[in-house]
Order: structure tokens, then C-alpha cells, then sequence
């Protein structure tokens, strides 16, 4: 008997899905099963921008999952055309196509041949189309969504030099586009130095004395996302000069553990090293710096 009452409540759901389906659009014949109290998130996305589609109309559902009248006959045996959930989830290419039928401008008109979509990934991998809120609304919402997939970023960031990612000073998205950029690591600017200057504008130049080194990469001294050493060095003073000077108009000698603390402390060591001298080390525009000294 239980299970005759059950068939029997199924049908008179579907007979109750079909017959409104005769008499109003797209969006009501939804809603008739889809009620608030069975599927919440379902009736959130009426606080977003997308449940305005169409004027909030009868079109505003079939605008991102198609018409899917197999669906509103059978709603436990068809899929809907287009589908984001986990039980019959469609092709990639089908929910993204879905999305970038509007999404065409700004950040999205990168996405084709971008990171992101080289790996397959989906829109709905990172959004929520029925939330509330747009997941770029907070960076603490930002870092999230990314460092879930990039492990390696996310152990750097807790490191003693670092950007103030953790607090929500900054954000993953100031530096990269998710949706594809210009360069590198779908970085906003075409080169890794014109997107570090975009902040550290101090550091742009042009310079009258022009170290070489910092005009052409920043990640040859920097580590952008964190370091162990001050301001995001890949190598502790004065190691990281002797790298390229080895013995450059005055005698450079290689400085080992032998100069720490214990073992003859050397002031080159225990001081900002070669920076006590050579303080304009990204360049200078003073007429006798030309030694970066000042």
C-alpha cells in the first residue's frame, strides 16, 4: 500500500507539473514544483541580477537552462536542456556556452583560450548563478574559490613576507583574471612588471641610473605570491646581489653561516648588507647615482 500512496502522489505531481504547463510560461511552469520550502535556492536567485532576466518574466529560467519541456513533463525522468546540478550535470560546453551568450564584455571576453578554460573548467566551478551575492563581492569570497584548486599559492601566502592576502587587503583577482589576461598566468597586464607596477608605481622608472634586472623581470629578486625573506626575496641578502656581482668595482666576498651569530658575526650580514650602500637598488635619478647609492 505505502508504495501504491507513493506512485500515486508522483503522478498527481507530474499530472499538476503538466497541466500548468499548458497554461503559463516557462518560469511558472518551474516554480510550480520547484516551491520555495522544497528547493530555497532555487527562489534566491530572485535577489540577484540574473532572476531580473527578461524582466523577471516567464523566460527568466529558460534563459540559462532552456526551454526543457522533456523535463517539465517528466521531472524525475528527463534532465532539463541545460543542467548545472550534480544529478545530470551537461557538458561543459553546454553550461558555459550558456553563460557567455551574455557574459561577452569585460573580464569574460578573454575566457577562449584562457588557464582556465584550457583546463575545462566550468562557470558554475567558481559561480553560483542562484546566489545572493556575486562571488567577486568580497575577497575573502575570491580567495576561496581559488586557493581550493591552487594548494601551492595557498602555503606561500602564509609565509613571514608576503602579500596581505589573508587579511583581505588584497585579492587574487587585483594581479590575475580567472576568466583569461593579457599575459602570463592570465595576469591583467601583458608583463609581470607593468602588473607589479600598477601598485608599486615608485618602482616604474624611467630611471636615469637604471638597474637592469629590476626593469626586466621582478620575479628574478621577487617571489610574488611569498617568501621567507624580506620583501618577497628568492634569496637572502647578500646572496641575492652576489648572484650576478660577484666582484663588481670593489672585492665581493661570498658570505656564508660562518658570518652569523657565533661564528664572527659580519655586519653584511646582520645589516640590510649590500643595500646600506646601494639603497636605490631599482633605479636612481640622482645625477651621481649611478652606482644606485643614492
Amino acid at each position: 500500500m505505502r508504495r501504491i500512496r507513493l506512485t500515486l502522489a508522483l503522478l498527481l505531481s507530474v499530472l499538476a507539473c503538466a497541466a500548468n504547463s499548458r497554461d503559463d510560461g516557462p518560469e511558472l511552469r518551474c516554480l510550480s514544483c520547484h516551491t520555495q520550502s522544497s528547493d530555497s535556492a532555487v527562489h534566491a536567485i530572485f535577489n540577484t541580477l540574473h532572476g531580473s532576466i527578461a524582466g523577471g518574466g516567464a523566460d527568466a529560467c529558460a534563459s540559462c537552462h532552456g526551454a526543457s519541456s522533456d523535463h517539465q513533463m517528466a521531472p524525475t525522468g528527463a534532465a532539463p536542456d541545460i543542467s548545472y546540478g550534480p544529478r545530470w550535470p551537461s557538458p561543459v560546453e553546454a553550461r558555459n556556452a550558456a553563460c557567455l551568450a551574455c557574459h561577452t564584455g569585460g573580464d569574460s571576453a578573454l575566457w577562449a583560450g584562457s588557464t582556465h578554460q584550457r583546463e575545462d573548467m566550468s562557470c558554475d566551478s567558481c559561480h553560483s548563478a542562484h546566489q545572493q551575492k556575486a562571488l567577486g563581492a568580497a575577497a575573502e569570497g575570491v580567495q576561496q574559490a581559488c586557493l581550493g584548486c591552487h594548494a601551492e599559492v595557498r602555503a606561500t601566502l602564509h609565509l613571514p613576507s608576503r602579500h596581505p592576502v589573508a587579511e583581505g587587503k588584497t585579492a587574487c583577482t587585483d594581479c590575475h583574471n580567472p576568466h583569461g589576461g593579457l599575459g602570463e598566468a592570465d595576469l591583467h597586464q601583458v608583463s609581470l612588471n607593468e602588473n607589479c607596477f600598477s601598485c608599486h608605481q615608485e618602482k616604474r622608472g624611467p630611471f636615469l641610473w637604471e638597474h637592469p634586472p629590476a626593469a626586466e623581470d621582478c620575479s628574478l629578486c621577487h617571489r610574488p605570491h611569498g617568501s621567507v625573506h624580506e620583501h618577497l626575496l628568492t634569496v637572502r641578502g647578500p646572496a641575492q646581489c652576489q648572484q650576478c656581482h660577484a666582484a663588481a668595482f670593489h672585492p665581493s666576498s661570498p658570505y656564508g653561516a660562518g658570518g652569523l651569530p657565533g661564528g664572527g658575526a659580519n655586519a653584511n650580514l646582520l645589516g640590510k648588507n649590500c643595500l646600506n650602500c646601494h639603497s636605490q637598488v631599482h633605479g636612481s635619478n640622482h645625477p651621481s647615482g649611478a652606482r644606485l647609492t643614492r
